[in-house]
This record gives C-alpha cells, structure tokens and sequence, in this order.
C-alpha cells in the first residue's frame, strides 16, 4: 500500500518555526518530484513548494519564498518542509504529494499520491 504521512504540525506563534516532514511508504519516490500543498478553510488547495527528484532544484510559492525550505533525503524516502518567520496567513492544512514526473509541477492534478494532511496553525 503506497502511502505518505505527514507529521510536525501544530500551533505556534507568528515568527516561529515548524519543520514538516512526509515519511513515503509502500514504493520509492526518489524517481518523481515531491510537493507540499496547503489548504485554507474555504480556499482552494494551493501549491507551496516543490523539489525534483534529486533535490538539485527546488521552487516555492512567492507568498512563501525565503522564509520555507523544501528538501528531501531519498535514502528515507522523506520530504521536508522548514517553516520559518511563521504569519497567521500560513495557517492550513498541509498536504504533501507525490508527483508523476521527475521535475518540479504546481498543479494539483499532476500529483497522484497524497498525504492525509497535518494541521498547521500560527497564532498572532
């Protein structure tokens, strides 16, 4: 059963930091790109960060770009998700995904495996 799970989530207060993490199951994602999506109450789900499958090219969201981190370490078969400097705007459910290519795509419907999502809330 292929899976991914994410975990790290949790409640902070603006200006701190979580880490994320998405532990694969089930196959090798090392061969696709990885992404991390969120999703607002009320909002569609939105695309946050993405790696390639070696995680020599990484591409973020500009409402997140320098303040999050997106890596991976193919010998765990584990994506991350560094989250720093924290608004309450950044509050979601975040999903990681698995992608059906080797290189880096924004769109939801380009991913084909998805986490169950971890709640992550940042208080002002």
């Amino acid at each position: 059963q292929v899976q991914l799970v994410e975990s790290g989530g949790g409640l902070v207060q603006a200006g701190g930091s979580l880490r994320l993490s998405c532990a694969a199951s089930g196959r090798t994602f090392s061969n696709v790109a990885m992404g991390w999506f969120r999703q607002a109450p009320g909002k569609e789900r939105e695309f946050v960060a993405g790696i390639n499958m070696n995680g020599g090219n990484t591409y973020y969201a500009q409402s997140v770009k320098g303040r999050f981190t997106i890596s991976r370490d193919n010998a765990k078969n584990t994506v991350y998700l560094q989250m720093s400097s924290l608004k309450p705007e950044d509050t979601a459910v975040y999903y990681c995904a698995g992608g059906s290519r080797n290189y880096i795509q924004t769109s939801t419907s380009t991913y084909n495996v998805w986490g169950q999502g971890t709640q992550v809330t940042v208080s002002s």
